[in-house]
C-alpha cells in the first residue's frame, strides 16, 4: 500500500504535492478566504447590539425571506424540470434537439441586464404573457413571483447540465432489466434510476440555488423593488452601499453568507449520504 502510494505520487502529472498543495491554498486564500475575512472584519465598526438591530429590522428581514424562499423554490422547480429535460435530450432523438440543447445554455450566455428587461417585457401587464395572465389575477412582474421567475430562469441550466452526463452514462439496459423483473415504470424510477441520479440531482439542486442567491441583475428589472414587498437581499446590500453605509452593508451580507454557508453545507451532507448509500 506504501509502495502504491509513493509510486502514485511520482507518477503525478503536478509538480509534486508541496507545490501544488500550495499554489492551491494560495489561490484561495486571494480569491475566496481574504475577501471573506476582510467582510466579517468590517463588521466589527458595529457594536453587537448595533448589529442585531441591522440584521433584523423589518426590511431587512423580509428581504431575508423573499431571497432565500424564492431561491429554495426555484431551486427545487429546477430539480425537477431540469431533470425532466435532460432526460429528453439524452433519451429522445427528435427533430430540433440540438436546438434545444443549445437553448438550455442560453441563460448562461444570456447578460443578466438583458434577461431581466426581457422577463419584465413579457410579463408585464401589457407583455405578451402578461397580458393573458392579469385578467386571471396571476400578476408576476413588479411581485415576488417576478423574483421566482427570474431566478427559476437563470438556475435551470445548471441542473440540466449536471445532470445529463450521468443519464448518457446511464446504460438503457437497467431500465430493461427491471421491466423485464416486473418492475413497474415508478418502481424503476424510484428504485434504479434516482438512486444512481441523486448525487448529481443533488449537486444541481445546490448550483441553482446558490446561483438564485446571488442573482442581481435579472431580478431588478422584474422584481419592483418594493421594501418589505419585493426587495432582495442583494439589492439592500447596493443601497446601504449607496448610503455610504458600509458596516450595515457587510453586517447583511455576512448573516446571507453564513445562512448559504449552512444551506450548502446541508446540502453537501446529503449529497455525500446518497453517495454512501451506492457505496462509492
Amino acid at each position: 500500500m506504501i509502495f502504491s502510494k509513493t509510486l502514485l505520487r511520482q507518477r503525478s502529472v503536478l509538480p509534486g504535492f508541496d507545490m501544488a498543495m500550495g499554489l492551491t491554498l494560495t489561490y484561495l486564500c486571494l480569491l475566496v478566504l481574504i475577501p471573506l475575512g476582510a467582510a466579517f472584519l468590517r463588521t466589527t465598526a458595529l457594536t453587537w447590539p448595533a448589529f442585531v438591530a441591522v440584521v433584523t429590522s423589518p426590511r431587512v428581514v423580509a428581504s431575508y425571506e423573499l431571497t432565500f424562499g424564492a431561491s429554495l423554490l426555484a431551486a427545487i422547480v429546477n430539480a425537477v424540470f431540469g431533470l425532466l429535460v435532460a432526460w429528453v435530450l439524452v433519451r429522445y432523438d427528435f427533430f430540433g434537439r440540438r436546438l434545444v440543447d443549445a437553448l438550455v445554455d442560453l441563460p448562461f450566455a444570456l447578460p443578466t441586464a438583458v434577461a431581466g428587461i426581457t422577463l419584465t417585457g413579457l410579463y408585464a401587464s401589457n407583455g405578451w404573457i402578461g397580458r393573458y395572465l392579469e385578467p386571471l389575477g396571476l400578476k408576476v412582474a413588479f411581485t415576488p413571483v417576478g423574483v421566482f421567475v427570474a431566478m427559476t430562469f437563470i438556475g435551470l441550466p445548471f441542473v440540466v447540465r449536471t445532470v445529463q452526463p450521468i443519464l448518457e452514462d446511464m446504460a438503457s439496459e437497467l431500465e430493461e432489466a427491471a421491466a423485464t423483473l416486473g418492475a413497474s415504470r415508478l418502481q424503476t424510477f424510484t428504485r434504479v434510476i434516482l438512486p444512481i441520479l441523486s448525487p448529481a440531482l443533488l449537486t444541481g439542486f445546490a448550483l441553482a440555488f446558490a446561483r438564485a442567491l446571488g442573482e442581481y441583475g435579472s431580478i431588478i428589472f422584474i422584481a419592483g423593488n418594493m421594501p418589505m414587498v419585493s426587495e432582495i437581499t442583494p439589492l439592500l446590500i447596493i443601497t446601504k452601499l449607496e448610503q455610504y453605509d458600509y458596516a450595515g452593508a457587510t453586517a447583511i451580507a455576512v448573516v446571507m453568507l453564513v445562512m448559504s454557508f449552512v444551506l450548502l453545507l446541508a446540502i453537501n451532507a446529503l449529497q455525500a449520504w446518497a453517495r454512501k448509500r451506492q457505496g462509492k
